[in-house]
């Protein structure tokens, strides 16, 4: 066995003597069989580094489209079937946000909303040391005030008074409260109080122009 294949060996190397100057069309089978084979490798790979690759690339590619078509189909199509509940839906939230509207005041009804709170207070038979309005932070669709107060008085009246604040027909909030005990004994509530109102159409514009400006800078 092993010198068959010592022959078959020498056979070969014999075929590979002597291909200098010979045209391959002459050479013996192994070295024309070899020769085809390494052609045909360096065939391959070229032609896949300079067509085929790109050719696997945009299919992947169209690939992720397809998924990303067919999900867009999918999800278009649950919404087409729900159509009529996603309309009734926008309904509800309409009346919804139209609801909580009308709970915020324009900017011109903000001077009576702080004379409410005032005389809540007031009525409750407490004594206001500050009722400051501060800086209004305008957000992005609505306006914030916030107020600083100081009042006096009962334990009971405090928090009737904060009862009031809560059942106003306008929202109104209470926040930071802290209180403390005065030497008659009585109690002193240190509360920033906010309201909110919406913003007039001249804000809408001033708010969507820094929109638009922020979008563009960022595209930049």
């Amino acid at each position: 066995m092993a010198t068959d294949l010592k022959q078959v060996a020498a056979t070969l190397a014999d075929q590979f003597r002597d291909l200098n100057g010979r045209h391959p069309g002459q050479w013996p089978l192994a070295p024309r069989v070899l020769c085809a084979l390494a052609v045909t490798a360096a065939v391959s790979a070229l032609g896949y580094f300079l067509y085929w690759q790109g050719q696997f690339e945009t299919q992947d590619m169209l690939v992720q489209q397809e998924q990303k078509l067919r999900d867009e189909y999918t999800m278009k199509t649950q919404q087409a079937v729900n159509l009529d509940a996603l309309r009734a839906q926008k309904v509800q939230v309409d009346v919804y946000v139209d609801r909580l509207q009308k709970q915020l005041p324009s900017k011109a009804e903000m001077a009576a909303l702080l004379s409410d709170i005032n005389q809540a207070g007031l009525g409750r038979g407490l004594q206001f040391e500050l009722f400051k309005p501060g800086q209004v932070v305008v957000r992005d669709y609505y306006a914030e005030l916030p107020i600083d107060i100081k009042v006096t008085g009962s334990y009971h009246d405090i928090g009737a008074f904060a009862g009031d604040m809560a059942n106003l027909p306008r929202i109104v909030t209470l926040n930071n409260m802290a209180l403390s005990t005065g030497k008659d004994g009585g109690l002193t509530l240190d509360a920033v109080a906010k309201t909110f109102r919406y913003l007039d159409p001249e804000e809408v514009s001033a708010q969507r122009k820094a929109a638009a400006d922020k979008k563009k800078a960022a595209k930049k």
